[in-house]
């Protein structure tokens, strides 16, 4: 016993005193430079987990620690201090996640308006709307595109949108036995590609500053926000997208594990599929008193979010250009305070989760207001429900904030730099759109981020473009809505993006459910974008006439590989 305890600790001893001399010597290096393809490891493996075991939770945990222990690793750690040193980093990470001011507002922005929902369910307000569309919402057609109506005009903020149209809509498309997958599917193809092509929302800030700066570093003064514009008949994947929800609502027709969600609906009403968890420890609120049950209930609170919200946009924003370093931007907000520009670039300058938190806030005490005043409960019963709704959307909060910190640790590895390297420097101009638009998908794919995914790829796309094709300002609009669409394209799809987590929870639906049912749409949706937009675009066809023919891709492909599923018998839509 003693001897074998003795060879025991002897192989402990060896274990600890063994350095990593590969990666030891290239310390100075960057991640991404030095151990190549490895960066590929920590995202790699928590999508894979999360379609093979469903729990989101332990596959960004496990994809964490795959990038810690490969960076203690490239440090100097032998193996067995690489894992307990890569183990304690992971609360390194969540709480750098946790201390961002913008994660921080988003977190607090989806718990308070998860208390918001809860106090206007309990008013009866979700139940009067419900009933109000159900009206209205003859069938699963109808139902359907009230729901995308609603979700365009939710189009100022993707957060938002999410995390507004699926509380009001479940029951209504629960009654039409339409799939919670489909729902949340509705859901996420109106919030990101709506948002990212709004003349006015919290994202045209970031893209219009990034094309301009591109532009700066080829030495052009240009109209960033003209140029903005004229990449939105570029902006293939977002439209089409939106093309394609209308057309399968309307038609009814689905295929792949979508069309599979809706069978099982319909014939076992089973809007979950079996032993599939929903990422919110969400119950059933009890309407506390029927009889005072309004849409009034619902549409002051959920009025006042949307119009707080406009309202600290802008506040917001103009506090920031005031406070900043361009002069002339800011004589411009003050002289002229209601033109559409100085709305665009205060609502760009805005930072959307304080501002949201905020609105949810003010909209929060509106509704436990109009419940102590109808005397639906006491202020103490208020809290308490608020309380309780803020509880349901606990988990989504850890689903969040593990994702960021895996985007933190790919960040360090040098993930996204890795794949950019893979661009070559010289390809046929006709590639260039395609080529940026693919890589775009895999970055944002693989990190879960498209704002990231922009902020990388515009400083590279609009010089190449330029070098590629001169003189060719159209060439450079097509390649800079690439980016812009690439990245939305691939957020829109990966299992850890934040808009996709906050769609599948805003929904009711299990996020790899979600996931696995939505990606064949978005797949298909962007190999049109590329095979009828971005390669003809690129060889001259003249966009007006390219785009229509997407169009008619779009319509052509649903009737080709979609079937009709009808989730409850034909009515009059």
């Amino acid at each position: 016993m003693l001897k074998k305890f003795s060879w025991i600790t002897l192989f402990t001893a060896l274990i600890f005193l063994i350095p990593a001399p590969v990666f030891a010597e290239e310390v100075e290096t960057s991640l991404a430079g030095s151990i190549g393809w490895m960066t590929l490891i920590p995202p790699i493996i928590a999508i894979i987990l999360a379609f093979i075991t469903k729990n989101v939770v332990m596959s960004l945990f496990v994809g964490i620690f795959s990038g810690t222990i490969i960076m203690q690793f490239y440090y100097g750690s032998n193996i067995l201090l690489a894992i307990i040193y890569g183990f304690t980093d992971i609360v390194d990470y969540i709480l750098g996640s946790l201390a961002d001011p913008w994660n921080a507002g988003i977190i607090l922005q989806v718990m308070t308006i998860g208390g918001l929902i809860a106090l206007v369910t309990s008013m009866g307000g979700a139940q009067a709307v419900a009933e109000s569309l159900a009206k209205r919402a003859k069938g699963p057609v109808s139902a359907q595109l009230i729901t995308w109506a609603l979700g365009v005009l939710i189009f100022f903020d993707d957060y938002a949108n999410a995390l507004i149209v699926g509380p009001i809509m479940r029951p209504v498309t629960d009654k039409m036995k339409i799939s919670r997958e489909r729902l949340a599917f509705v859901i996420d193809a109106t919030a990101a590609p709506i948002a990212g092509i709004a003349l006015v929302s919290t994202w045209i800030g970031y893209e219009v500053g990034l094309i301009n700066d591109a532009y700066q570093s080829i030495g052009q003064d240009v109209n960033a926000y003209g140029i903005f514009l004229q990449t939105l008949p570029y902006r293939f994947y977002n439209i089409l997208m939106l093309l394609f929800v209308v057309v399968t609502s309307l038609t009814l027709r689905e295929f792949g594990p979508m069309k599979k969600a809706q069978e099982r609906a319909r014939d076992t009403g089973m809007l979950i599929a079996e032993n599939s968890e929903v990422e919110t420890d969400e119950e059933e609120q009890e309407v506390l008193n029927k009889n005072k049950a309004t849409i009034w209930n619902a549409l002051i609170p959920i009025g006042s979010l949307i119009v707080f919200s406009f309202a600290g946009f802008y506040m917001n924003g103009r506090t920031a250009i005031i406070g900043g370093d361009n002069t002339l931007l800011a004589q411009e907000v003050i002289n002229s305070p209601f033109s559409f520009a100085t709305i665009r670039e205060t609502f760009g300058a805005s930072d959307a989760s304080v501002v949201l938190f905020q609105a949810a806030l003010i909209s929060s005490i509106i509704a436990l207001v109009m419940g102590v005043s109808q005397e639906l409960f006491t202020f103490s019963k208020g809290i308490d429900i608020w309380i309780k709704g803020m509880k349901t959307l606990m988990i989504t909060g850890v689903v969040l904030l593990l994702a960021w910190s895996l985007s933190t640790v790919m960040n360090e590895l040098g993930t996204a730099d890795y794949l950019v390297s893979l661009l070559g420097d010289t390809m046929p101009p006709v590639l260039l759109p395609t080529i940026i638009f693919i890589l775009g998908a895999i970055i944002s794919f693989s990190t879960g981020t498209s704002y990231g995914t922009m902020g990388i790829l515009m400083p590279l796309a609009i010089p190449l473009a330029t070098a590629l094709d001169p003189g060719n300002s159209e060439f450079v609009i097509m390649s800079a809505g690439a980016v812009l669409t690439g990245a939305i394209f691939g957020d829109h799809s990966s299992p850890i993006s934040d808009t996709t987590i906050l769609s599948s929870m805003g929904a009711g639906s299990n996020l790899i459910d979600h996931v696995k049912t939505q990606l064949p749409y978005a797949l298909a949706v962007g190999t049109i974008s590329i095979v009828f937009g971005y390669l003809p675009s690129a060889m001259g066809i003249n966009i007006w006439i390219t785009l229509p023919i997407t169009f008619i891709a779009i319509i052509a492909m649903v009737f080709l590989l979609g079937k009709k599923v009808e989730t409850i018998p034909s009515k009059i839509e």
